[in-house]
């Protein structure tokens, strides 16, 4: 992430976080990230990674698109890199976001649970992947899809020493 995304990504936080009407320390505390990291990312001064801004996202009960800036934006942690292709709200208040996500081979990414009926849905484009809520994953090969609520920990893995890549849409209700 460039210094101009990062400080617009900071930006969002910020703006999330005042609506919610929570101190730096408040919500640094509900998201399970450091104070001195979120008054950074806060900031601009430092790259938020994938899980980081799931967490801020989580605790501030938005998708994660609203801390992202536009189409195109990549955000990563060790082993998964997302690339926000589109999100939309729609009248009903849902909010759809689709992402384009690669998967590093030997690396579990695991993901906090995303809010009430927040439901994931995955496309297998490339590789062989092991998806889902932790314990009841399913193994996946190109072209077959899963489907979960994300109100549980889930994880995305790529299997067979390879990389793997997927198309993750999440709709979350209004």
């Amino acid at each position: 992430m460039d210094a101009d995304l990062a400080a617009a990504v900071g930006t969002r936080v910020r703006a999330a976080r005042r609506r919610a009407g929570w101190s730096v320390g408040g919500l640094a505390s509900r998201a399970g990230v450091g104070k001195g990291s979120l008054s950074e990312i806060e900031n601009g001064t430092r790259n938020p990674t994938l899980s980081t801004l799931y967490a801020l996202a989580g605790a501030l009960d938005v998708p994660l698109a609203t801390l992202l800036v536009e189409p195109g934006v990549q955000v990563a942690s060790p082993g998964i890199v997302a690339r926000l292709l589109d999100a939309r709200r729609h009248e009903d208040g849902a909010t759809v976001e689709v992402y384009l996500l690669h998967l590093e081979p030997g690396v579990v990414h695991r993901s906090g649970a995303h809010g009430p009926g927040v439901t994931e849905y995955l496309l297998l484009t490339h590789g062989r992947a092991r998806v889902g809520v932790l314990g009841q994953e399913r193994d996946l090969a190109v072209g077959e899809t899963a489907v979960w609520v994300s109100d549980a920990e889930h994880a995305y893995e790529a299997l067979g020493g390879m990389a793997a890549d997927a198309v993750l849409t999440i709709r979350s209700p209004g």
